[in-house]
């Protein structure tokens, strides 16, 4: 049976929908667009990979991770932060200049990712995936 649809973006509510699509292009790549000349909306369309929008929504309040009683995540990204810890580290620090705060560096051992949240307060985690 063929798809109902295909996938066209995520979309990320924040405050700031410019500095927002500026930090994630930052991170992954591209260029943050207004979507018709709106301040309202931005688009990042990163390479090779999918196109990510930010909306201003008056009020946000950003998620409060871990919890789940109030005001959950909802979703998170799962970004590729290479394939050794060495790598993991070297985009911590990339990640920390850029504005991303750290929510759960702990248990490196069991876990192969680690947890921030980008500067509107949305988690994402910087993932270490061996690359065959």
């Amino acid at each position: 049976m063929p798809p109902v649809a295909r996938f066209r973006s995520v979309v990320l509510d924040c405050p700031d929908p410019r500095a927002l699509a500026d930090f994630y292009a930052a991170v992954l790549g591209g260029t943050p667009e207004a979507e018709d000349g709106e301040d309202d909306w931005f688009v990042l369309h990163v390479p090779g990979g999918p196109r990510i929008a930010f909306q201003q929504v008056e009020g946000y309040t950003p998620p409060e991770w871990p919890r789940a009683d109030r005001n959950p995540q909802q979703f998170h990204l799962d970004l590729d932060g290479g394939a050794t810890w060495a790598e993991i580290d070297a985009a911590h620090e990339r990640v920390l200049a850029l504005g991303a705060r750290p929510l759960d560096l702990e248990d490196r051992e069991k876990k192969d990712f680690q947890v921030y949240a980008d500067p509107a307060g949305h988690p994402f985690c910087l993932c270490r995936v061996e690359h065959a």
